[in-house]
């Protein structure tokens, strides 16, 4: 990994543009501390009902990836004998895979939740894709990049398993919303993480309302309370799990979507990763929605102008991808 001779490298330039975005999250620091259910606002991730399954759609659950109880993941393909399994049989082509990563503040979430996975499967898996939903191990019983770690895994061990789901392990598209798109930006932005798991390559990563692409500017700024028991104090660890110091090279694509009604702005932070991936060589898109933090996620595959964005960029990804989409 890529880090800057000094841990504050580039702060002050960063925050060129922040200070009304500080102002707003000022405002919003001052609630009591259950108007911000337990210090994590607006990015607790309360586990709901587990998502209907759609017809036509199966799905393994809990395979597991590692001995905690948390490395575990769900597994949605099309049901055998069903239109999207037949017509991948006919075809002769392995299904591409969306890898998903649940948010939650690093602390909270489930892969089964219905706003992680009911409309990303009903609109994708029919298409003839495999759509996977990971659980990871949590603060505190782990940190930041140990959970990067388990993603890692966990992309590793499905890679592995695909042939047997009739998935193509070379056409993965990563993606994850709030904490778990800062894991899969950290992953993407920083292949050899996953790598050193036994990851193959992959296609590309969708990255669904981080503020944390650039972790010290978000610490050396006014911040929810949950990122100093998260992130800690020391720079050099805020550089470790920072997704824009790990870049150092070209990268798989990303595409940043990031709410533009948080008062924390996380379209700034998309902004930033997006120039550096481009001075870097490498692909980067922002794509912002008039939408809230949790609707960017539960929105996610219904029919609707954002989710075509989403797979206009799935689809410039692989030609596999692109047919299945249409």
């Amino acid at each position: 990994m890529s880090r800057p001779s000094s841990p504050l490298f580039a702060l002050a330039s960063l925050r060129t543009g922040l200070g009304a975005a500080l102002c707003a999250l000022a405002a919003v620091l001052t609630l009591p501390a259950h108007a911000q259910l337990r210090g994590l606002g607006p990015f607790a991730q309360v586990r709901d009902t587990a998502a209907a399954l759609p017809a036509g759609v199966q799905r393994l659950a809990d395979v597991p990836y590692g001995a905690d109880p948390l490395q575990r993941m769900d597994v949605y393909l099309p049901a055998a004998g069903g239109a999207a399994s037949s017509a991948a049989v006919a075809s002769g082509t392995r299904a591409p895979v969306i890898f998903m990563v649940h948010g939650g503040a690093w602390r909270t979430g489930d892969k089964a939740m219905s706003r992680v996975v009911q409309e990303k499967v009903a609109r994708w898996v029919p298409k003839g894709f495999v759509f996977i939903s990971v659980n990871y191990r949590l603060y505190p019983a782990v940190n930041v990049l140990q959970e990067a770690q388990d993603v890692a895994m966990a992309l590793a061990a499905a890679q592995s398993r695909a042939a047997s789901w009739g998935a193509d392990a070379s056409r993965f598209i990563l993606m994850g919303h709030s904490a778990g798109a800062h894991l899969v930006s950290l992953i993407n932005a920083s292949p050899t993480l996953a790598q050193r798991e036994g990851a193959w390559p992959w296609l590309g990563t969708v990255s669904l309302d981080s503020a944390a692409l650039n972790v010290p500017v978000v610490m050396t700024a006014p911040h929810y309370p949950f990122y100093d028991e998260v992130m800690g104090a020391n720079p050099l660890f805020w550089a470790a799990v920072s997704p824009y110091h790990a870049l150092s090279g070209p990268v798989p694509p990303f595409q940043l979507v990031c709410s533009t009604e948080r008062p924390d702005h996380p379209c700034l932070q998309a902004q930033g990763m997006a120039r550096r991936m481009r001075d870097l060589g490498g692909r980067a898109e922002v794509l912002p929605q008039e939408l809230t933090h949790g609707e960017i996620n539960a929105q996610l595959g219904l029919e609707s102008a954002y989710t075509r964005a989403v797979e206009t960029f799935m689809a410039s990804l692989d030609t596999v991808v692109a047919q299945r989409l249409k």
